[in-house]
């Protein structure tokens, strides 16, 4: 076929009759979908390339009443989100997903909504769907969201309906094998300090810690929360350090609380490894910034994010993804522990 580059702009019939397919399989490579074969995905690249076509995300919109805007809505303060690597690993999953569509993302930072602004935004028809990370049970404008969008949560939801979709890590794994990784290096009398126990993740972590110890046949020496925050972590480990209780290791459930336990520790001349060994949680950057350097478990933060997005659009293109996908904890052995 032979282009006059002075004609009007390409349609998306012309780009399926270049490239010898459907117009719906067209629309599925601009969308981002992945149910498409990769034979169909090259020819249809090759015929926008082309042609030159540019989709019409107006007049898209105005057919299906869509937005192509997505929200991520994360039930935190400012200082929470823009301080914890967890939430920048997570944008930067999503992000690196929605780059193959046609969507893009709006953030929605709401601690709390009493006059339920973010609530009536997101019911308001401004976005097609949402993106819910990092929730608590006191969280309740969540349920409302969900019922007026379509939602994929970031972690097991607080109140699991089995009408969710959501991409989580298995906590209970990983805080189980980093205690028992204490626990095969010989240490016998292991504290920890948990995330809130208003959240999954740490409710998760705490019960795979304490599998651990029962396994072993081990008792709790300390349980205290530190907030997922480096400053609940120092105080935490105050707490513990103020009870007087012996113990030869700590189990943290995120890298910045253990980052806040360490600075707790070298206030009062206790070393690490040396007097007691630390093991975290994440594998952020933060673990490698310490010193010394943190023993954790990696979680894939970043696929967390470009999963939950896949998800997303795969339930707004009429898709039938996995209601629960669970992700992998790995070890990583380094110099705490």
């Amino acid at each position: 076929m032979t282009i006059d580059s002075t004609r009007s702009a390409a349609t998306i019939e012309e780009v399926a009759a270049v490239a010898g397919v459907s117009r719906s399989t067209v629309s599925r490579v601009v969308n981002g979908s992945t149910a498409v074969s990769p034979a169909a995905l090259e020819a249809v690249h090759q015929a926008i390339a082309e042609l030159n076509y540019v989709p019409n995300r107006a007049a898209r919109s105005l057919a299906s009443r869509a937005t192509m805007a997505l929200a991520l809505v994360v039930p935190e303060d400012t200082t929470r989100f823009f301080g914890d690597p967890f939430f920048a690993a997570i944008v930067s999953g999503i992000n690196a997903r929605l780059s193959r569509s046609d969507y893009v993302l709006n953030l929605i930072i709401a601690s709390d909504d009493p006059q339920d602004k973010a609530t009536a935004y997101l019911r308001s028809g401004a976005v097609d769907g949402a993106i819910v990370v990092s929730h608590h049970t006191s969280d309740t404008f969540i349920d409302r969201i969900a019922a007026a969008v379509p939602v994929v949560f970031g972690g097991r939801p607080v109140r699991e309906r089995d009408s969710d979709y959501y991409v989580d890590v298995d906590n209970v794994a990983g805080g189980r094998r980093a205690t028992e990784y204490l626990i095969g290096t010989g240490k016998r009398r292991i504290a920890t300090i948990t995330g809130p126990l208003t959240m999954p993740a740490g409710v998760d972590r705490l019960a795979g810690y304490r599998e651990a110890l029962a396994a072993a046949g081990l008792e709790e020496v300390a349980v205290e929360d530190g907030n997922f925050t480096a400053d609940g972590g120092a105080a935490a480990m105050q707490r513990i350090l103020d009870r007087q209780v012996a113990f030869d290791a700590l189990f943290v459930a995120s890298d910045l609380m253990a980052r806040g336990a360490l600075a707790s520790l070298g206030r009062v001349g206790i070393r690490v490894p040396d007097d007691i060994a630390i093991i975290g949680f994440d594998d952020s950057p933060v673990a490698q910034t310490v010193s010394p350097q943190l023993t954790t478990m990696r979680q894939p933060s970043f696929q967390q994010g470009e999963r939950m997005a896949d998800i997303l659009l795969s339930i707004l293109s009429g898709g039938k993804p996995p209601h629960v996908t669970i992700l992998e904890t790995d070890l990583i052995v380094r110099v705490s522990a």
